[in-house]
């Protein structure tokens, strides 16, 4: 197995926050995705781990900020919004958003370069054709490869660090 590599800041984000996570995974960003359960556990899951829960429930963010966990009330409908509300809110914090090297979206495991010979018959030969790097998630297995939605993602991380 690889070594690991870099991890960004630790973020746990609600139920409400599925899309916001998975491109906070991709940007580096170790981010735990919370899909179901009370809020109470959540709450003690980001205190125990040391994770910032990002939340846009306004009750959540109260109720963990009394018992002395760091929450990020995030508004905006978008997730380039979000965003940016979260890296508002870390500086508010005083711990500002650090990215890692990119993750799994799917799992949040770490992704490890691999030839392009190892992934043939697992994407579109198109793809295969118009890409030579590609990037396997140590924990799922996925494929990666920086087609036009890792431009997005870059285009988002840009807007980031200029917020």
């Amino acid at each position: 197995m690889a070594p690991a590599g870099k991890r960004g800041s630790q973020f746990i984000a609600d139920a409400m926050l599925g899309s916001l996570a998975r491109k906070l995974r991709a940007l580096g960003f170790d981010t735990q995705y919370y899909r179901s359960g009370y809020d109470a556990g959540m709450i003690e899951e980001a205190s125990d781990s040391g994770r910032v829960i990002l939340t846009s429930d306004r009750s959540l963010a109260t109720r963990a900020n009394a018992k002395g966990v760091a929450a990020i009330l995030l508004t905006g409908r978008t997730d380039a919004e979000r965003l940016g509300a979260a890296a508002r809110g870390a500086v508010h914090l005083r711990t500002p958003m650090v990215r890692g090297d990119p993750l799994c979206s799917i799992c949040n495991g770490e992704l490890q370069k691999v030839p392009k010979g190892d992934i043939a018959g697992e994407v579109p030969p198109s793809v295969s054709a118009r890409h030579r790097l590609f990037f396997r998630c140590t924990s799922c297995g996925h494929v990666y490869w920086r087609g036009s939605h890792w431009k997005k993602l870059m285009a988002l991380a840009r807007r980031l660090e200029g917020t």
